[in-house]
């Protein structure tokens, strides 16, 4: 028997159904995303809590005509499936398939391309107005998770839109219901009321009418902001221009089509609040949202296995068990994330320290401020922060943190590339934007054990310093339980060898010792990328007849190139041949194979000395 959503390869043909028939769509849609899913792996929950609004958003608004946003991408994957690439839903974040994220260059119906939080609001806002210039009718709409609306862009932008003549409609998904009264009847029915002709029209009629008379406009104006501040949050979003409509269950699909067919014969800017449940339709995933936030590959009837596997541990877990030792050794430490509590490895730091803990939501650039006026006070920060995510923020690193030389600490995680969520998530550039930045001390330890040691160097040095690691795991050494460090900006030759020396900033450092024992060549592992030990390589210029750098970092402005920078300081015209990432974006894939395709793993870089040698 054809299901429902086998007849579904777009969303005209989704539009051509009753709408007594969207009801068995969703949930044909959910079963699917669970069967998918948990084969592929990728992000799960979210996704499940979104299927209704996104059967309602594509059946309503006619996409790809009237613009849907998504924020960071986590929902969006019944939007892909109900975009016509269902058949391809099995190649989720694979390499050469679906990318985990909405892809400008995979569907006419990814309108804009996402992976960063809090961007929908302004790029809508950016349609929109391209609309209102162009004389084209057509709705921006923007779909904005809770979380997403702790970020700075996102305020900034509905401080920007909401008084504009623009056909924008921002759909705050509140999946967490922390912020919202409880949703049943009464809420549903205000809601229709609230985007209803009869209300709508009189608000716009008394407009007119008292408008000539503006004592009378002003206390209309008071007495409807009375009305609906009684009964719903609206009084924030109003004041910013917005027409507040909800908050709405967001899995009651007849309210969902009867309020946005509302919202859809108005003007201007309209904000309306759904309320969603993370994992809605798979118990366990409502149980645990985090648990099944993103997920590997698992069984559905019996969920994701419980526990931590065996082998190697992971560079995240080095960092955690780091800062819950540094804190009991040093009362004047805090950790602080912006909302990366998971993934940066701070669970634990959080139940044993909860008063040195601050997840201050997606606001990367706040994070670093605010560690900058802890330092002043003579705390020791310790920012746990993405790679990717750290870009945000690059002006607080700078004015706020760098230019006052401060005592903060940047634990920067998924450096070099991640694998499956692709170029959003890839720490390609951290190198190459930390070491021109003045008081900065930029670190690459090249295993587990170094990178607790330099994670203790970074914070007893007297200023800004980053360490960085990649996503997953390392070669598997021992690590120390105690906290030596490292000696400060020095380097250590791992492997002597003949005239090629090869420098190695990280964790490609097997690679590389793999290649010089193959080539006979002399590895060091340099450790700091600032301060350089120019003094190492001074020496194995003066050596070698080739030095060769290898970085997991783009090769314009990394390591590497602080090495010619250095080689041409001190007159020595020694020639070197960077390996690092190319001068484009990796697309999402297997992380080991994506190496290979770079030319980074040990046979890739054995091929490039061996080329370079044979010019």
């Amino acid at each position: 028997m054809t299901s429902l959503l086998d007849t579904i390869t777009c969303p005209a043909d989704l539009r051509r159904l009753e709408r007594r028939a969207l009801p068995q769509l969703a949930a044909e849609l959910r079963a699917f995303l669970l069967d998918s899913v948990s084969k592929t792996g990728g992000h799960f929950a979210s996704n499940l809590g979104a299927v209704d609004l996104t059967v309602a958003l594509h059946y309503v608004f006619d996409t790809p005509h009237d613009r849907l946003v998504w924020d960071v991408g986590h929902q969006s994957y019944p939007h892909k499936v109900l975009t016509g690439r269902r058949q391809l839903m099995h190649t989720m974040r694979k390499q050469g398939g679906l990318a985990g994220f909405p892809k400008r260059e995979e569907s006419e119906y990814d309108t804009f391309g996402v992976g960063h939080s809090s961007t929908s609001i302004g790029a809508a806002l950016g349609f929109a107005e391209a609309a209102r210039l162009k004389g084209e009718d057509r709705r921006a709409i923007a779909v904005i998770g809770d979380g997403a609306m702790t970020a700075g862009q996102a305020v900034e932008a509905l401080f920007n839109a909401g008084h504009r003549d623009v056909n924008l409609l921002v759909i705050l998904n509140d999946n967490e219901m922390s912020i919202s009264p409880n949703v049943g009847a009464f809420n549903n029915y205000l809601a229709r009321l609230l985007s209803g002709k009869f209300y709508n029209g009189f608000r716009n009629a008394s407009g007119k009418v008292l408008g000539a008379v503006p004592p009378l406009r002003e206390l209309a104006k008071k007495g409807e902001e009375h009305v609906k501040g009684f009964f719903s949050p609206a009084t924030l979003f109003e004041e910013l221009g917005f027409n507040y409509i909800g908050p709405i269950d967001g899995h009651d699909l007849d309210t969902l089509l009867t309020t946005l067919n509302n919202i859809k014969q108005l003007r201007g800017p309209q904000f309306l609040h759904v309320v969603t449940k993370k994992g809605q339709g798979y118990k366990l995933a409502v149980d645990d949202p985090v648990k099944y936030h993103a997920v590997t590959p698992f069984t559905p009837e019996n969920g994701m296995a419980g526990g931590k596997g065996g082998g190697k541990i992971n560079y995240t877990q080095v960092f955690g068990d780091w800062l819950c030792d540094m804190a009991r050794a040093d009362d004047k430490l805090v950790g602080i994330t912006p909302a990366m509590r998971e993934g940066s490895g701070l669970v634990r730091f959080e139940q044993e320290f909860p008063e040195r803990y601050f997840d201050v939501g997606i606001a990367e650039q706040h994070a670093v401020t605010f560690a900058a006026g802890l330092a002043c006070e003579g705390l020791k920060p310790v920012v746990a922060i993405y790679s990717t995510f750290l870009q945000r923020a690059y002006d607080q690193l700078i004015h706020d943190v760098a230019l006052q030389n401060l005592d903060v600490t940047f634990a920067i995680d998924r450096a070099g590339l991640v694998g499956a969520d692709g170029p959003t998530h890839a720490g390609s550039f951290d190198l190459s934007y930390l070491r021109c930045v003045p008081n900065m001390a930029v670190l690459a330890p090249a295993d587990e054990n170094e990178c607790r040691q330099m994670l203790y160097s970074a914070y007893q040095h007297p200023g800004p310093a980053a360490v960085r690691y990649p996503r997953g795991t390392g070669p598997g050494v021992t690590i120390q339980a105690g906290m030596t460090g490292v000696p400060w900006g020095r380097g250590e030759i791992r492997r002597q060898g003949g005239k090629v020396a090869i420098l190695v900033f990280g964790t490609l450092l097997d690679a590389a010792l793999q290649a010089g024992e193959e080539l006979g060549a002399t590895v060091a592992n340099m450790r700091f990328v600032k301060p350089l030990d120019t003094a190492l390589i001074a020496q194995l210029a003066a050596s070698h007849e080739l030095l060769v750098t290898v970085e997991e970092n783009a090769i314009m402005g990394g390591a590497g190139s602080a090495v010619l920078e250095a080689l041409a300081a001190a007159g020595m015209p020694q020639p070197v041949l960077q390996l690092g990432l190319p001068d484009h974006y990796v697309e999402h894939g297997d992380q080991k194979q994506l190496l290979v395709e770079c030319g980074l793993d040990a046979a890739g870089i054995a091929a490039s000395i061996r080329q370079r040698l044979a010019v």
